[in-house]
């Protein structure tokens, strides 16, 4: 039987404490990576989250696996990490799928980039400084 789109958030969303904007900016001062999934085009129309590192979705799970050779430096599994795309529905299933790769202390954001920025929070231009920090790139 084949599941419909809404089934199939539902149920990613029933295997990650998902976290606001608030919340997610307390995990990040406490060490938590956040990370971008949205387009390159998105980011750079909207805006991006101060530190957090941009990994476009087609790459995340590589970036993100623990086990990877390509993951990003500082990625192992008791790191939190919070997935952040445009609205909150990519970010659910992506972090669901990243949570089996063996990052237990993965979550996303509610409402994504969007309801970080409506809730005042900083934005900047270009998340790409962070990379650095990392000793990486993304995607």
């Amino acid at each position: 039987m084949t599941a419909r789109v809404d089934e199939v958030l539902a149920t990613a969303r029933s295997t990650v404490d998902r976290v606001g904007p608030e919340e997610a900016l307390r995990l990040r001062a406490g060490g938590a990576l956040l990370v971008d999934i949205r387009p390159a085009g998105d980011r750079a129309a909207e805006g991006e989250i101060p530190g957090a590192v941009p990994v476009e979705r087609i790459h995340l799970e590589w970036r993100l696996d623990p086990s990877s050779e390509h993951r990003l430096p500082g990625v192992r599994p008791d790191r939190a990490v919070v997935v952040i795309c445009n609205e909150g529905y990519a970010s659910s299933l992506a972090a669901a799928e990243v949570k089996r790769l063996g990052l237990p202390g993965v979550t996303d954001l509610v409402g994504g980039f969007r309801a970080w920025r409506a809730a005042g929070l900083p934005t900047s231009g270009s998340g790409q400084h962070h990379l650095a920090e990392l000793g990486g790139a993304g995607q």
